[in-house]
């Protein structure tokens, strides 16, 4: 932490926060993205909850609170959660997300998970989060005692899967556990954590064994972590433990809701793809169009050398994990790229930079270059840069782009990034890994479209290879990831777990679709995937999302060849499609048009639902070869 406080990577709570709130809901305008600029801040507990009291207001009175997306959250814990509630609706503002917490009764865990009536299971609830401490988890003692000690583990997590069967049994939500944050307090001193038994070793290990016996489709919040960060013998407050039944001290409402939602935002596809970098006094110390090769600051043996070092490390790291990096700094291009090519310190070398933005454009025009570059949306990126004055034209162009507060110690970047959750996982795949190559990739391939000539050209030059099957087990939670996580080609936005996505491979009812694309720069992976409910005569297209980085490549009139193919096969005379606008779909509201469908209903909300007959439709002539390596449709 520096003294700003614990979201020292926010910028501070506005002056006229009160009035700036006050306006808005006054305002005949659209509330939502004046609640979520507030909530890009750095506010307390009470700056938290006049933001949720406004939310809630605005809810009760039917006001939309459109582009957010709708999130309902179950919170199942043994202690008082009127405290969390408001902090976690207002903080999912900064994530996009209308948020509405049901509180389950206090202390009813195993009862509430286990009634098919009650509170949680009569909700429609998107995901429950089950809050539980150490107060609330039966964790006897036995110092020295490994049986015993066994036994009681046993004995918690055999509670915890009772939880988990009733909230499955009774409820479609996504569950989210977090781990508990152990006491400061110790019966050996530093012994406790080698001897089975104590507090100290049963809660450490619990953590361990709790987050290995999830199934993938089940998520976990890492509070134990947050609060050894933040430091335990602040984080447990025995005043407000023995009055209120708090979980923690009221200072840390902010920050624990910060993490729950970030959480929540992963699983909704709110997490940051790329990493945009400012170089001079950011990457390296120093100006590289003034103090030339030799005057820069990186490396060992200097404390500013050593913390630019660390913004580099920093970024490698994230780009080994699938984070796309890329540059925007005012400068000459050939100079901006010296350090990188002849620098012996230099960690970050060209070949990791997907975009190389050098020139004297100003950076708000060259982040929006450079998110086009990707094909990623502006709430994609993450702007790294040490000048307060570039922090705020780009935040104040684009106030999607996420923009961290630095600190003025250049020792703090490094940890204020990392510090900011912006790249939060709720799984991990080898897609995953290797998103920073397809970004690349996908760079070379625009930069081959320029000079081929015509698209039909450039489309055969690819090589193209486009693979289809049903679901599987393989390739079950890179489906489910995708479903959850993709936004704007995406006809419905209709969320399904893991779980769900495994009894789609078995429902005769449904047919369903994964498809990866391949071309001469490397393999896209899973770039589409279609459900469709079997009907007789019609086939309707519940869920059909595609990557954007596919765009313009005829990938969607594969996947519809693809579709009409199957439906003929198996009797039916036409599909319908349905498009349900979102915040972030409207790329694709005239997408079933384009294909040839014909529009048959529309809504007041902008929903349209739309039919292709079938008959007569003819082949279509592909850029792409097609492999089915399991039958489609079958």
């Amino acid at each position: 932490m520096t003294d700003r406080g614990i979201l020292f990577w926010l910028p501070p709570k506005p002056a006229d926060f009160a009035a700036r709130l006050t306006a808005a809901q006054a305002s005949d305008g659209p509330l939502a993205p004046a609640l979520k600029a507030l909530a890009n801040h750095a506010l307390d507990i009470n700056g938290l909850n006049r933001l949720a009291k406004a939310l809630r207001k605005a809810r009760g009175e039917g006001r939309s609170l459109r582009p957010l997306t709708p999130f309902r959250l179950g919170v199942l814990s043994n202690s008082t959660t009127a405290l969390i509630a408001p902090a976690l609706e207002a903080t999912a503002l900064r994530y996009g997300l209308a948020l509405e917490v049901v509180e389950a009764p206090f202390g009813q865990i195993v009862q509430e998970a286990l009634d098919p009536e009650g509170l949680l299971a009569t909700s429609e609830l998107d995901a429950v989060l089950i809050a539980v401490d150490v107060y609330g988890a039966p964790l006897r003692e036995t110092p020295g005692d490994a049986d015993a000690a066994e036994a009681t583990l046993a004995g918690a997590l055999g509670q915890f899967d009772l939880v988990r069967d009733g909230l499955r049994a009774n409820t479609r939500a996504t569950l989210i556990w977090q781990t508990l944050p152990r006491l400061p307090e110790t019966l050996f001193g530093s012994y406790d954590f080698r001897l089975p038994g104590t507090s100290r070793w049963l809660v450490d290990q619990l953590n361990r064994r709790l987050a290995d016996s999830l199934p993938g489709d089940e998520l976990l919040v890492d509070i134990a972590g947050l609060a050894e960060t933040l430091g335990l013998d602040r984080w447990h407050d025995p005043v407000l433990r023995n009055i209120g039944k708090l979980p923690f001290a009221q200072e840390f409402a902010p920050v624990y809701a910060e993490h729950v939602a970030r959480v929540i935002g992963a699983l909704r596809g709110k997490s940051r793809k790329a990493l945009v970098l400012d170089l001079d006094n950011t990457v390296w110390g120093g100006i590289i169009g003034d103090d030339g090769l030799e005057g820069i600051v990186i490396g060992q043996g200097s404390a500013l050398g050593e913390a630019h070092l660390s913004v580099q490390q920093g970024a490698l790291d994230l780009h080994g994990r699938g984070v796309v990096l890329a540059v925007s700094s005012k400068n000459e291009d050939e100079t901006a790229r010296t350090p990188f090519r002849q620098h012996a310190d230099m960690l970050l070398k060209e070949d990791h930079i997907a975009v190389f933005q050098a020139n004297w454009i100003d950076k708000a025009t060259n982040l929006a270059t450079i998110a086009d570059a990707l094909t990623l949306g502006r709430d994609a990126l993450v702007f790294l840069d040490d000048n307060p004055a570039e922090r705020m034209q780009v935040r104040s162009e684009h106030p999607e782009i996420a923009v961290p507060e630095l600190p003025a110690d250049a020792a703090f970047y490094a940890r204020a990034l990392n510090a900011g959750g912006y790249f939060e996982a709720v799984a991990f795949s080898d897609d995953d890994r290797n998103r920073s190559g397809f970004y690349k990739e996908n760079a070379r391939r625009l930069q081959l479209q320029g000079s081929a000539g015509s698209l039909d050209a450039y489309h055969a030059s690819l090589e193209m290879v486009a693979t289809f099957q049903p679901f599987d087990a393989v390739g079950r939670a890179r489906i489910s990831q995708l479903i959850n996580k993709s936004n704007q080609f995406n006809l419905t936005t209709r969320r399904y777990t893991e779980a769900q996505v495994g009894e789609m491979e078995a429902d005769a009812g449904r047919f369903t679709l994964q498809a990866r694309l391949a071309d001469v720069f490397g393999d896209n992976g899973m770039i589409s995937v279609v459900v469709a409910d079997r009907g007789a005569d019609a086939w309707e297209i519940d869920t059909w999302l595609m990557s954007c980085r596919v765009l313009g490549r005829r990938m969607e009139e594969a996947v519809l060849a693809e579709l009409v193919r199957a439906a003929k096969a198996a009797g039916a005379k036409a599909l319908v499609g349905r498009f349900i606008p979102s915040d972030k779909n409207m790329m694709v509201a005239k997408h079933y048009e384009k294909l040839g469908f014909e529009k048959i209903a529309e809504t007041d909300e902008g929903e349209t639902v739309w039919r292709l007959a079938l008959e007569g439709v003819a082949d279509r002539t592909l850029p792409m070869q097609i492999v089915r390596p399991a039958a489609v449709g079958a």
